[in-house]
């Protein structure tokens, strides 16, 4: 079994790059292009326990302040959990995090974001 616990330093500005681009939508209240770069963002650290947590939190943040109750009481498990399976390596490769799909359903990466991934991991 893989344990991942430290997200590689050269996929480090990817992943904050897409929480960035997350915050600067969301002060602007371009609300579907904030959670787009937080999907992403999911993508790129949902195999590292701390980025994974994290992209929940801001998940479930995003779910507050749209006063979404599905996303919400979507992302209480995912928020608990999500660390959990990154450490020991079990993520459904590709899942974008919301409520809005199985929490445990793989999906298909974005053709850039899997080359980040190949080249950076």
């Amino acid at each position: 079994m893989k344990m991942n616990t430290v997200m590689p330093s050269n996929l480090i500005p990817f992943y904050k790059k897409e929480l960035e681009a997350f915050k600067d939508n969301l002060q602007q209240d371009n609300l579907k292009v904030a959670w787009y770069h937080l999907e992403r963002a999911h993508i790129i650290g949902q195999k590292y326990p701390y980025e994974h947590t994290f992209v929940h939190w801001k998940m479930l943040q995003f779910g507050i302040k749209i006063k979404s109750s599905k996303e919400i009481i979507g992302q209480i498990p995912r928020l608990l959990i999500g660390g959990v399976k990154s450490f020991v390596g079990q993520v459904p490769v590709g899942n974008t995090g919301g409520a809005n799909v199985p929490p445990l359903k793989p999906m298909e990466i974005p053709i850039d974001i899997k080359e980040i991934l190949e080249l950076n991991s």
